[in-house]
């Protein structure tokens, strides 16, 4: 978009923004100076905006805005990181919620995604919509089976409409990132790419299909959370046929109560589902308000929860997963001193951070909530807290943590609305220790090597040319850079070391090969502690020859 299709836009935005008595962002990102005399002309203010706290009346603006401003404010909710506590509240009460387009526009846009007459795809199916969205809006059908569905249906020109609105974001963005005096930590750029990115993988409801079968097969007994079942047959990627379900919302504690289901049992259930999604499955519902989080009330013995809505899942690199879960179990036990290492350890911070800073910092934003009972300390509140006292000494963020930040806030707001004297400390610190006692056992690590080592096996007869090959060219060019005879000595030391080090690592292979031979092949009994043995040697192995 050019910068004078994008000038009315820019202007309607500042506009609304003033009649909501926000000037202070309109003068941060110079909109609106030139014309200042002009001002009130230009936007009258709302009624009893002036009584309105600021998180308040920016979530109005960006309501009157549209619902592509809206999801810009659900996404800037989760970074708490970047924006005050009450702003973050406000917004993250944002609704998405517009009126819905005819259902005989949805019967057609049907039709033309799955090459057929909706009587031959549906026995019956309701233009009156259940729900509708932004992006999308829900229809009750009847497969010829008797199957109960729904069927999500994209918006006729959404991605017009989407990318219009962002860019336009971009370029307020870019207003924000020159003018306001705060951009390196608001970092607005960065917050459009992410509204940009959530809204590109919604638009997909094929993607959301394939979310939605993966988080099923995880929990594949239904016992603690059920997923509906994705009916491929009549999905593409702008329809998306799911099985119905039935239930009620979270917070309809009412409901939940009449129904004579035990709450406590319920909330605890909600935070152990969520470690067993982040930690164990490594793909989260990134979600889960309690709009999208549904209790089934017809299971009163043994309470279960029902998701929805799949358009956002998260899902986090192995290593941050792993040094993710060793923070929580270190703040659990209250061992600041690790969890200053881990953040260094994991690469989140520079190797030049003085440890002892760090977690002078850290035990300083975690002692006063210790003072209280457990049942009263909000996890969440902590962890956010600790990532805004981290971001002093340089801390890099990646976007999956924010996901998982915001995820987390959710399900603690879910659990302490099911049981506010839910102690998620007591609930959540056996469930990680089990799981990361599964997770990296040492049978699990053999299994991983036993997976791996064909690939290994079949680079194995390149691995001594490579090895090779790269030490005649390291030597080659040192010998030139070499001028003097020390120096010669001292490269001659180092090629030694390299030789060490690369039959350690050979050694360790081979030992690395036996134990999984021996994990794969069976034996005798103590033929498991057998390999276990080679494992611990080709390990030590490895580290002895990195040392040299």
């Amino acid at each position: 978009m050019t910068p004078l299709k994008v000038v009315p836009g820019v202007l309607r935005v500042a506009s609304v923004l003033l009649a909501w008595r926000l000037d202070e962002l309109v003068d941060a990102a110079h909109l609106y100076r030139p014309l200042k005399l002009l001002r009130p002309l230009l936007a009258r203010s709302r009624p009893g905006a002036r009584e309105l706290p600021r998180g308040a009346r920016l979530a109005m603006a960006l309501t009157e805005l549209g619902p592509i401003f809206v999801k810009a404010g659900q996404v800037l909710s989760t970074r708490r990181d970047l924006i005050p506590a009450d702003i973050a509240d406000e917004l993250a009460q944002l609704q998405d919620q517009v009126p819905p387009f005819p259902g005989s526009e949805a019967r057609v846009i049907v039709e033309n995604e799955l090459k057929a007459r909706i009587g031959r795809l549906y026995a019956q199916f309701d233009e009156t919509p259940l729900a509708s969205a932004s992006i999308a809006q829900v229809h009750a059908a009847t497969l010829h089976d008797g199957s109960a569905v729904v069927v999500k249906v994209l918006r006729p020109g959404i991605e017009q409409k989407i990318a219009r609105d962002i860019a336009l974001m971009r370029s307020l963005g870019e207003l924000a990132q020159r003018w306001h005096p705060n951009a390196d930590k608001i970092r607005p750029l960065d917050v459009v790419a992410e509204v940009e990115k959530m809204l590109e993988n919604e638009l997909d409801l094929q993607r959301e299909g394939a979310s939605a079968s993966l988080l099923k097969r995880n929990f594949e007994s239904g016992v603690d959370l059920y997923v509906p079942a994705v009916h491929w047959d009549f999905t593409s990627e702008r329809v998306l046929t799911l099985e119905r379900v039935h239930g009620v919302s979270a917070d309809d504690i009412a409901a939940i109560d009449a129904a004579g289901i035990d709450r406590k049992a319920l909330a605890a259930k909600g935070v152990r589902v969520f470690y067993e999604q982040v930690f164990r499955d490594n793909f989260f519902h990134a979600d889960a308000h309690p709009g999208n989080i549904w209790v089934d009330l017809e299971r009163r013995a043994e309470p279960r929860f029902v998701a929805l809505d799949f358009g956002i899942m998260g899902s986090l690199p192995e290593a941050d997963q792993y040094w993710l879960a060793q923070n929580f179990i270190a703040l659990f036990e209250r061992d600041y001193a690790r969890i200053a290492q881990l953040h260094v350890a994991a690469g989140w911070m520079p190797a030049t951070v003085r440890l002892d800073e760090l977690e002078a910092a850290i035990r300083t934003v975690c002692e006063p909530y210790f003072t209280r009972p457990l049942s009263q300390i909000s996890l969440a509140e902590v962890v956010v807290k600790l990532f805004q006292t981290a971001r002093r000494f340089e801390l890099t963020l990646q976007p999956q943590l924010i996901l998982l930040q915001k995820t987390l806030l959710n399900i603690e707001g879910v659990g302490r609305m099911l049981d506010p004297d839910i102690d998620i400390w007591a609930v959540a610190h056996p469930v990680l220790k089990r799981i990361l006692r599964e997770r990296y056992s040492a049978r699990r690590t053999l299994r991983a090597v036993r997976q791996r080592l064909p690939e290994w096996l079949h680079a194995a007869p390149q691995l001594p040319e490579l090895v090779r090959d790269a030490l005649r060219q390291t030597a080659s060019g040192e010998q030139r850079q070499l001028a003097d005879p020390a120096q010669l000595a001292l490269h001659a030391e180092l090629a030694l070391r390299r030789r060490r080090a690369l039959l350690g690592g050979l050694f360790g292979t081979a030992l690395l090969g036996c134990a999984t031979l021996l994990w794969i092949a069976g034996g005798p009994a103590g033929s498991d502690w057998v390999a276990l043995g080679c494992l611990a040697v080709a390990l030590l192995a490895f580290l002895t020859s990195a040392r040299r």
